[in-house]
């Protein structure tokens, strides 16, 4: 699958030991590749990094994506052929609390890394990943286009913006114009769910810290909707578009996609819950009354993913209750069975996804 471009590549992942960089990694591991990790640290306590013993099976580097020159000291010792960058502060309530910080991390983290692949030609294809949050949000009904206008109203969404504008300028001032420097493309996707994400302030995390102990889990916002899918989803999207940029796709090169559901297929928080609830039988919730409206979060978003199907043959795998089995079964492993092989599952998880999307003809798992 992916063309099998990734067997023997060399390939860096910044942010590696969060939730989604370290399902990443697990993937590329399985897939053949040669992988090395850039994180400033392990961002929680426990993590899905440490639980899938990962630092013992690739070369990880620490250092702070701010940091050019440790950056770069990094990718001239690895020597990477792909490069995925998903270092990033993450969380919308966090950016409340440090908006500096957010917008170094989001964007000036992103000019680093694309100032660096600038002057490593040996590089050959960089997927930078953002967030749907990159978008204006105007709580319209219908799905956000790629060429709709970017940055938000709190910080974390502005930073993810200005992300994507930094990467549009770099990509029309240099990597288009020099066919020796990497492709390039951008990707974005967010509210992705599955096992190993111990974030604070998600409500998967939240829920499976309060149930596995008896307790309730309080939500703030249960009419929210969000396109929720496995986090496999939006990985199945950056591995298939780098694939494409390795493999000399014009119109990949220098684009932007988004990975998510069908526009049509958005559920609430409350329904999300109810799903998740099912699989665990001490399953309890209750509303915030004090939400802060000093720190709000938009109530509806929507990805349109026509692009990605027009252009890349790529379209999301799951229904909703796979999605919810799969996150379910993965929590419910880890917290009731002090014996169970985390990394076993994991991997069975990526394989049992990928033979779905096979049995479905998604093109990148026939390729």
């Amino acid at each position: 699958m992916f063309l099998n471009v990734y067997q023997g590549k060399r390939v860096l992942v910044t942010g590696n030991t969060g939730f989604k960089g370290s399902w990443l990694t697990m993937w590329l591991l399985d897939l053949g590749a040669i992988v090395a990790g850039y994180s400033i640290d392990v961002p929680s306590e426990p993590s899905n990094f440490k639980v899938l013993g990962l630092e013992k099976r690739i070369k990880q580097y620490w250092g702070d994506i701010r940091d050019r020159s440790t950056f770069e000291h990094a990718v001239d010792e690895f020597k990477p052929d792909v490069v995925f960058h998903m270092a990033a502060q993450a969380l919308v309530r966090h950016s409340y609390a440090d908006p500096v910080r957010t917008f170094e991390v989001n964007a000036l983290g992103t000019m680093n890394v694309l100032e660096t692949i600038r002057n490593r030609p040996w590089i050959s294809a960089t997927v930078i990943i953002t967030s749907d949050k990159c978008y204006r949000n105007v709580e319209w009904q219908w799905g956000y286009r790629e060429n709709d206008a970017l940055g938000g109203e709190d910080p974390y969404s502005g930073s993810k913006g200005c992300a994507e504008l930094i990467c549009y300028s770099y990509i029309h001032s240099y990597f288009k114009l020099n066919p020796k420097l990497s492709k390039i493309a951008t990707a974005r996707a967010g509210n992705v769910i599955g096992g190993g994400d111990w974030a604070q302030d998600r409500i998967v995390p939240d829920c499976v810290r309060a149930w596995s102990k008896g307790g309730a889990v309080i939500i703030r916002n249960p009419k929210s909707t969000r396109p929720w899918q496995h986090v496999l989803e939006p990985l199945s999207g950056y591995l298939w578009l780098g694939s494409q940029l390795i493999s000399g796709n014009n119109k990949a090169n220098g684009s932007s996609y988004n990975f998510g559901p069908d526009a049509s297929i958005n559920h609430s928080v409350e329904r999300l819950i109810s799903h998740i609830g099912k699989y665990w039988p001490a399953a309890r919730w209750g509303l915030d009354d004090n939400v802060s409206k000093l720190n709000p979060e938009a109530t509806l978003l929507k990805l349109s993913c026509d692009k990605a199907l027009a252009e890349l043959c790529w379209q999301a795998t799951l229904q909703f209750k796979e999605t919810a089995r799969y996150t379910s079964e993965w929590y419910k492993s880890y917290y009731e069975s002090k014996s169970a092989d985390m990394y076993s599952l994991t991997l069975d998880q990526i394989n049992g996804y990928c033979s779905a999307a096979k049995d479905r003809e998604v093109v990148w798992s026939l390729a």
